[in-house]
């Protein structure tokens, strides 16, 4: 479309900083993004090391002139192009101790931001963001890609209507088993990164996968946490952040939740799972299964809802691209974020609020909140009274 055309009018245009050559998340976003065809890839700087940075944005085709090997260049370079041919947005996908100044920089400067979760390492700087967005009034997202899923979307519906009546328990576990050994001592850049305190911050296996399984029992029951009881562990010798975790809490009004985040479960792969039970019955959902929501009523048989069928909610029908029976999952749960996210920016463009249930997306705040859990987890397990408030 020509460049003079509406804004809203057009595809987008995105930079990423992080997520090149050897990175994994980097790739699933570029493709999430892709999917469905809004926003194109047209600047970024793709690696802390300048070289590498620039050889990975000649990978992905970058033109030479906003192919960039630091991510201060790209900033300088994007404020110093007319407005009408800069980034629409800024997708930050770097190990999660960039997240706060890269983060801060862009949204300061006006741009639209994507981060992956954690959000940062500290509460204070959580504080720092949301207020920076809030200041710039500009869309932010974190990318916690579960809560895409149809049939989430469909749980937290139902939770919403009182089909399951009054919340009384919430038990979330997301197990793994890729950290069963000591793979960080083997050259792994991804168990390298994340076992580092310095990179990765205050917790390992809590932050890295307990941080989706908080979000997903929030977003999922809209409960809210006032205290806590947490036990970490490093199982595996000589590493120096937890990779095991299991905590209890208590939330408002009195329910009870369970929380278990573990990366040395030999043999698992991505077992994620929620079970919400309320005082007229119980969801249960898991990651390996996508389309299925499981609902048991108290008083009748128990169901499974498939994704794709007409008789879903709003906001799970919207978030599926295929007939029922035509498995979706992780890319696409990641492209519904985007999609939201891309949606939020485009009504801005245009001058009216889009449609909520287009632009569905986690904001800063609920990356803040994210961050919170992760060092009240710490603080209460390593606090010889253990039950921490909120």
């Amino acid at each position: 479309m020509s460049e003079a055309q509406p804004a809203h009018h057009r595809k987008l245009r995105y930079a990423m900083v992080g997520g090149g050559r050897d990175a994994f998340i980097g790739a699933v976003h570029r493709k999430a993004i892709a999917l469905d065809g809004q926003a194109d890839l047209v600047a970024g700087a793709l690696s802390s090391d300048p070289a590498k940075a620039r050889a990975s944005g000649r990978d992905l085709f970058l033109a030479d002139e906003r192919n960039h090997g630091d991510w201060r260049r790209l900033l300088d370079d994007e404020l110093a192009r007319p407005a009408q041919e800069r980034v629409d947005f800024v997708s930050i996908v770097t190990p999660n101790h960039l997240h706060f100044p890269v983060a801060k920089a862009f949204v300061e400067a006006g741009f639209h931001v994507v981060c992956d979760k954690p959000l940062v390492h500290r509460c204070d700087e959580a504080d720092q963001l949301v207020a920076a967005v809030a200041q710039s009034g500009t869309v932010f997202g974190v990318t916690y890609n579960y809560t895409g899923y149809p049939m989430v979307r469909q749980a937290r519906e139902m939770v919403r209507a009182g089909d399951i009546g009054t919340v009384r328990k919430v038990v979330v576990e997301y197990n793994q088993g890729w950290l069963a050994t000591r793979l960080e001592g083997e050259g792994n850049k991804q168990a390298q990164w994340r076992s580092d305190p310095a990179r990765s911050g205050m917790a390992g296996a809590i932050g890295d996968i307990g941080s989706h399984a908080e979000n997903l029992l929030s977003t999922v029951t809209g409960l809210r946490i006032e205290t806590l009881c947490a036990d970490l562990a490093s199982l595996v010798p000589g590493r120096p952040l937890d990779d095991d975790g299991s905590v209890l809490l208590r939330f408002e009004g009195g329910a009870r939740g369970v929380l278990v985040a573990s990366q040395v479960n030999a043999g698992v792969e991505n077992d994620l799972r929620l079970r919400v039970s309320g005082t007229l019955g119980t969801l249960e959902w898991r990651q390996e299964q996508p389309s299925q929501l499981v609902h048991a009523p108290l008083d009748g048989p128990q169901r499974i809802l498939t994704r794709g069928s007409p008789w879903l909610c709003d906001s799970a029908r919207q978030a599926s691209r295929l007939p029922s029976g035509h498995p979706e999952g992780f890319i696409e749960a990641f492209a519904n974020l985007y999609g939201g996210i891309v949606a939020d920016i485009r009504g801005r463009l245009a001058g009216s609020p889009a449609d909520a249930v287009l632009a569905d997306y986690p904001r800063v705040e609920e990356g803040a909140r994210g961050v919170r859990f992760i060092e009240r987890t710490v603080a209460s397990a390593t606090s010889d009274a253990k039950w921490t408030a909120w």
